[in-house]
């Protein structure tokens, strides 16, 4: 049985254990039984960490974490960009289901970073548009992607209420080795 609430620290060594477990794997680590189905449909999802993170089908929260069902609250959009649903689903999941950690996950090889770089057209314009303003003329793909995830972490830390025991921190996923690194700032 899961305790009601995880603080954010903790919330945070499940997620590294997780990661160090993933990248040693060759199958998913996190529970998908079915009994943990009919639990979870019975009592509610509990998870511990929300999870912002990005569209792309490499980049699976649930697997970079050994996670199973009920365990992460995973928000997706491309390029990991916070607008109010991104927020919208923050706070739910703050307020709601007692989530204390949240998670910007940004990661390499991302497409978005590297659309920002373009003009774009059509309703993918929100999402580079804001990019942009995030990595303004940096032209290392990495560096740019750390920048958009320090862009996200700042806007969610701005514009969620300040709940007790909550952190928000950024983490960017490499996509070869699967490895993920929580200190942005080395």
């Amino acid at each position: 049985m899961q305790e009601k609430y995880v603080s954010a620290l903790n919330a945070l060594e499940r997620l590294k254990e997780g990661n160090k477990i993933y990248v040693n794997s060759v199958k998913g680590a996190g529970d998908i039984s079915p009994e943990k189905r009919l639990y979870t449909c019975k009592n509610g999802q509990k998870p511990y960490a929300v999870i912002v993170g990005c569209s792309d089908s490499r980049v699976i929260p649930e697997c970079i974490f050994s996670a199973g069902i009920g365990d992460l609250f995973v928000i997706r959009v491309a390029g990991n960009v916070i607008d109010n649903h991104q927020l919208g689903s923050i706070e739910y999941a703050v307020e709601h289901l007692g989530c204390k950690l949240v998670v910007v996950l940004g990661h390499t090889m991302c497409g978005a970073v590297g659309a920002a770089a373009k003009q774009n057209g059509g309703f993918v314009r929100f999402i580079t548009d804001e990019i942009r303003q995030a990595i303004g003329v940096e032209e290392d793909a990495v560096k740019a992607a750390i920048l958009n995830v320090k862009q996200s972490v700042a806007k969610i830390q701005r514009l969620i209420c300040k709940t007790e025991g909550l952190e928000v921190t950024g983490a960017l996923y490499n996509t070869q080795s699967g490895a993920v690194d929580f200190d942005l700032d080395n």
